[in-house]
């Protein structure tokens, strides 16, 4: 389960879209932040996804995201051209395919690699998909398929791609968000080709008009409030700032846990508005294990932020990330079993969540004090070395400057949640 929101220029302080994102996944999957370059592969090259193996393209972009550990794809990411993409498991009255194909998450990633803006991206996803199909495993390894609603933003706007089965819909948005239900209604903008007959002839819509998508086709079977309550949520959200949207707003959207919560609310249950907060500490949905945030500049070419979160983000820290630095290997290892990888930057924040779970109501407030120096440093140390790489003269000296700021922070970073992991349970 997942929720994101978008909101082009017209609705944010900078003028630049904002990109935000909340992977809800099994409780304990590692889910690591990972890069990849540039790259260019020979004639009749393949690449191996998540269950099939497909045709590779002649040249991938760099990219980079956050990653369960067992998959190919993404949850979220972003690519060199300042293109953001993040999926949502959606449930449909189609079943999902049984045949293994590509999950959503290999199709995000896949679009980051060969797509340059949104446009390009629906082409590459629908294309994909299409010809594939979205069958496997996608929750856990073996698990069920699922359905998926693409969030896609770049600098100049943003769409949202909903599937059932190979069918799909697009449609252009400005300021809005994305849960785990099929949302579209007849307004979208384009369609699979087939899409309204094969939805009247499985007996799915059968009034006049064009197909309301989710009338028609989202799975009556499913809690629609579990889902509804948090879309419900972001969306409020979202308004209350429209015009004046910034990265502070989304990561305090990104750690809501409702009216005026420090701490997620204990005790509830779907019939409880109360119950739908965007920062997930309870399963269902399953609990947030990975964030990520971007204001997608205009101009890709300076040194530009992409700030990412492990674990939950309300017990944590956003760390400013580049797709020009190299990044450390503490953000991009770890798999099913901590021991494997003890220096993880995703199982150190792990950890301290599961410290912090023992009395959030008293454990949360006091990390998000202990957190707030930190940040601040963080931001003005972020500020300066993006000036210093700006002006450093070659793309090879600004990256270094780059690469060792994160290296540094995230070194910071790993050693203050093993203090405060220690501070709670000794």
């Amino acid at each position: 389960m997942c929720d994101s929101v978008v909101a082009t220029g017209s609705h944010t302080r900078s003028g630049a879209t904002l990109f935000g994102k909340n992977s809800d996944r099994k409780a304990g999957e590692c889910q690591p932040f990972v890069q990849f370059p540039e790259a260019w592969y020979p004639s009749g090259a393949r690449v191996r996804c998540t269950h099939i193996e497909i045709p590779q393209v002649p040249h991938s972009y760099r990219v980079m995201g956050h990653k369960p550990w067992w998959v190919f794809g993404f949850e979220h990411g972003i690519n060199e051209h300042a293109l953001a993409i993040g999926n949502q498991a959606v449930f449909s009255r189609e079943a999902p395919e049984e045949t293994p194909g590509l999950i959503g998450m290999d199709l995000l990633r896949l679009a980051l690699e060969r797509a340059r803006d949104r446009h390009e991206a629906v082409d590459c996803i629908t294309t994909l998909l299409e010809t594939h199909g979205q069958g496997g495993a996608g929750f856990a390894p073996d698990a069920a398929g699922y359905h998926n609603s693409f969030n896609i933003a770049d600098p100049s706007g943003a769409c949202f791609l909903e599937t059932s089965g190979r069918h799909w819909v697009v449609r252009e948005v400005e300021c809005d968000g994305l849960s785990n239900h099929l949302c579209t209604d007849a307004s979208w903008d384009r369609a699979s080709e087939g899409f309204e007959r094969a939805t009247r002839e499985a007996g799915y819509w059968d009034e006049e008009g064009r197909v309301h998508v989710e009338r028609a086709l989202r799975n009556p079977h499913v809690p629609p409030r579990l889902s509804d309550g948090r879309l419900a949520r972001s969306r409020a959200l979202l308004a209350r700032g429209d015009g004046a949207l910034d990265s502070a707003t989304i990561t305090n959207l990104l750690r809501d846990h409702g009216e005026g919560n420090a701490v997620p609310p204990e005790g509830l249950g779907l019939e409880d508005d109360a119950f739908f907060t965007l920062c997930v500490h309870h399963d269902p949905p399953g609990p947030t294990t990975a964030s990520m945030i971007s204001e997608l500049p205009a101009d890709p070419s300076t040194p530009w932020p992409v700030w990412v979160s492990f674990a939950v983000p309300c017990s944590g820290v956003f760390l400013p990330v580049y797709l020009d630095a190299t990044l450390p290997a503490a953000m991009a290892s770890g798999s099913h079993d901590e021991a494997d990888a003890p220096d993880s930057l995703w199982w150190i924040f792990q950890r301290l969540e599961h410290a912090a779970a023992s009395d959030r109501a008293r454990h949360i407030p006091w990390l998000r004090e202990q957190w707030a120096p930190f940040e601040a440093e963080v931001e003005t140390e972020r500020r300066a070395v993006e000036d210093k790489a700006a002006q450093a003269g070659d793309r090879e000296a600004a990256a270094a400057l780059l690469t060792d700021f994160v290296s540094d922070i995230t070194a910071r970073a790993a050693k203050h949640a093993q203090d405060f992991t220690a501070a709670i349970t000794r």
